[in-house]
């Protein structure tokens, strides 16, 4: 019955896809540059060499929410993104290189919720070893940080003092990320796949009413810093939407990038100016925002490690769902709630008791994060009980299709799974931030990669590094500045080296035969699990096409007195049936912004985007159906 479920959502996606027009990428450069001295990897075998990609601008890209074809497919908040890493996959290029070559572009595009300065996790499906691997490229606390860091005399900071100050700024993790993972799997070098990103700086890019809007929302602290009131409000007025952007700071740090490699960030001038930055935030004179310095070292960047580890793996439908493990709550949560989920025939539901169920799993994974998760270096995080059937089966008894529960919702004990127990004491949910940027990218080999990258708050720390073009991260601020409950262990108070806490949760799930049926993942905060469960369930259980699931409206419950939702829901006939039950709402105009791509069972790629949040996302593949069809090498 479960095989058989999944089978349904596929037909009912494959009919949907059928429907749609697939958006291509632009018509490659010609082939007259050089081929990089590097191998590709295709499932494990060897190719050919790539061909280097070209930094020609070629026909502008089209935004479509969903695209369906061969050859391979990306999916991103940006049409410039997502054609940059199709240039790679035309080129000869696999999904690894496509995501690098993508989110080097997001950095110029979306630079308030990604780049350079921040960090992120990259999941990678191997379709040669049919093998899911992960890379924690979290940002880290300087060596000199303890539990006190947004501490003064006994009390925690005001969170606006630590989210625009060098206090936030923890070490960056996206540059050693790509090339860990181009080491690992890729197949063109790093300085080929930053090219099309380094001409999109330089040439620059049309602005567009979120770039406009988000810009806006950071105007009274770019105003504070020259560097980024320079760079971001060109002669002290926002940039005007159809305008173009250009940034040449970028530019040139992403040509020394590409010339020396990484260690030119973590080792170098770049390095050198970032630590700079921190710990002497350049403020202007006329501000009265009260700044405070951080305590990054040169030793501190020239330290970093990103880390290879076991991707998170639960069991859902008769399907294998992998995540990412701690220093990410992302794939734990998401996990343990699709556990809760299990029990309920969630396809048969009525969308009120889907929603309450959806709701309630969701508390209750957030009740459990908060007590037991944070960097495993520092805490003993209990990855395996937590995710385990028994202790899900424990948690879910709780859940009445009559009454809300209340939160906070006091914690389970993994270790100690007791039916309906009422738990440990409880604790609030800590605030997080709410930007990111997540993309997703498949080849005609079949491997698959879903990366989210931040740099924590909308616009970061507000601080841009002088001459170099991009924002430094406030991912620090992602600790807790004291314990949400005094009598409750925190496992996410700030240490030496530690990596915050994080809800990033990059997904990919396999079918019964280990190949890929479905990845995705979501910007937002701690609304990033939610939004990623929902999305899982709505397409899973509910038989919403993808791009459907993607658009449907949101609801997100973080262990707190209301569940917030967005419009659709909160302005329909159901908020009063589950208000009627004991829920609390409050609206949120908008809610993550997820992309996605699908196997079909003909072996083509549907790639899918939001249709309206952030301004609607782009998904291309290579050759867009029905005008491409199979060739000997791609697909199977």
């Amino acid at each position: 019955m479960r095989r058989l479920a999944v089978r349904n959502v596929s037909i009912v996606a494959l009919t949907a896809a059928m429907l749609s027009v697939g958006a291509a990428a632009p018509p490659s450069a010609p082939a007259s540059t050089p081929p990089t001295p590097t191998k590709a990897r295709a499932s494990g075998a060897v190719i050919p060499a790539a061909p280097a990609i070209s930094s020609v601008p070629t026909k502008a890209p089209v935004k479509s929410p969903v695209a369906v074809g061969w050859g391979g497919a990306v999916s991103s908040v940006d049409k410039d993104a997502s054609a940059a890493g199709i240039d790679a996959l035309r080129r000869g290029g696999n999904a690894v290189d496509a995501a690098v070559a993508t989110a080097a572009a997001l950095g110029v595009t979306e630079p308030y919720s990604a780049g350079i300065g921040g960090g992120g996790y990259f999941v990678y499906y191997d379709a040669g070893s049919r093998t899911v691997h992960t890379i924690d490229g979290r940002e880290t606390a300087p060596k000199s940080a303890d539990a006190t860091l947004f501490q003064e005399d006994g009390k925690p900071i005001p969170f606006a003092e630590g989210m625009t100050s060098g206090l936030g700024v923890g070490t960056p993790g996206t540059p050693a990320t790509w090339e860990r993972a181009l080491d690992s799997w890729g197949s063109i070098s790093l300085r080929e796949l930053l090219k099309p990103a380094e001409r999109l700086a330089k040439d620059g890019f049309v602005v567009d009413g979120t770039f406009r809007s988000q810009t806006a929302s950071n105007q009274e602290r770019f105003a504070d810093f020259p560097a980024s009131a320079a760079l971001f409000l060109p002669g002290g007025e926002l940039p005007v939407t159809g305008s173009v952007f250009k940034n040449p700071g970028l530019a040139r740090t992403y040509a020394e990038l590409g010339r020396l490699g990484t260690d030119a960030l973590y080792r170098g001038e770049i390095a050198r100016d970032i630590v700079s930055t921190v710990r002497t935030p350049p403020v202007d004179p006329d501000a009265t925002r009260k700044v405070r310095p951080g305590d990054l070292t040169t030793g501190d960047l020239a330290a970093y490690r990103t880390k290879s580890q076991a991707p998170t793996k639960v069991s859902y439908r008769g399907l294998d769902v992998y995540g990412m493990a701690p220093s990410s709550s992302g794939g734990t949560s998401v996990g343990e709630a699709l556990n809760i989920l299990e029990s309920t025939d969630l396809s048969a539901a009525s969308q009120e008791r889907y929603l309450h169920r959806f709701i309630e799993a969701s508390r209750i994974a957030f009740a459990d994060r908060g007590r037991w998760l944070g960097d495993p270096a520092f805490e003993d995080v209990p990855t395996k009980a937590l995710l385990s059937q028994d202790f899900a089966d424990s948690r879910e008894c709780l859940i009445k299709d009559g009454e809300a529960l209340k939160s906070p919702l006091a914690p389970g004990d993994p270790a100690k799974p007791v039916p309906c127990a009422a738990g440990g004491t409880a604790a609030p949910t800590t605030y997080e931030g709410e930007n990111t940027t997540h993309l997703t990218a498949a080849d005609k080999f079949g491997n698959v990669v879903a990366y989210t990258l931040t740099i924590e708050s909308t616009g970061g720390s507000g601080i841009t590094v002088p001459g170099r073009g991009f924002l430094l991260n406030n991912e620090l601020t992602d600790f807790s500045f004291a314990p949400a409950n005094p009598a409750v262990h925190d496992p996410n108070l700030p240490g030496p080296g530690k990596r915050p806490r994080s809800s990033i949760s990059p997904t990919i799930v396999l079918d019964d035969n280990d190949r890929p049926l479905l990845a995705l993942g979501s910007p937002g905060g701690a609304t990033i699990i939610t939004t990623v469960l929902q999305t899982l369930t709505g397409h899973l259980d509910r038989g919403l096409p993808l791009v459907d699931a993607i658009a449907a409206p949101r609801a997100s419950q973080r262990n707190a007195a209301r569940t917030e939702l967005e419009p659709g829901l909160y302005n329909s006939p159901l908020r009063a049936q589950l208000e009627a039950l004991g829920h609390a709402f409050t609206e949120n105009p908008e809610i993550g912004a997820t992309t996605g791509i699908q196997r079909l069972p003909d072996g083509r790629w549907l790639a899918a985007a939001e249709k309206v949040r952030r301004g609607g996302g782009s998904a291309m593949v290579v050759h867009p159906y029905p005008n491409g069809r199979p060739s000997p090498s791609g697909g199977r």
